[in-house]
């Protein structure tokens, strides 16, 4: 997964066992571990914009399914979309010289 300084890989009980000193001396919550980095990082991606198929294929997923499983946007990313979204329909049907549907 990762190369040493020795050229070899890492192993990842030693990238474990180096995840939970740092959250210790952080003083970060025992939950934290790779998956949960691997999850962040797939997130980051989507609600920067990057395509769900980059997404999966950074992830190294043969199915889309299976990225969607890693879709856990924030809360707050969801707000904004969501407002972004309702303002732009808002300010498309308030626009002047769009006809309405009656006549």
């Amino acid at each position: 997964m990762f190369p040493s300084e020795r050229g070899g890989l890492v192993v990842e009980s030693t990238l474990l066992r180096r995840l939970r000193r740092y959250c210790d001396e952080l003083e970060q919550s025992d939950g934290l571990d790779l998956h949960s980095l691997r999850r962040s990082y797939a997130t980051h991606l989507l609600e920067a914009g990057w395509d769900s198929r980059f997404v999966q294929d950074q992830m190294g997923h043969e199915h889309a399914s299976t990225t969607g499983i890693y879709q856990f946007v924030s809360d707050d990313f969801r707000r904004t979309t969501l407002r972004a979204g309702l303002d732009r329909a808002l300010n498309e049907a308030l626009s002047p010289g769009i006809q309405s549907s009656r006549g």
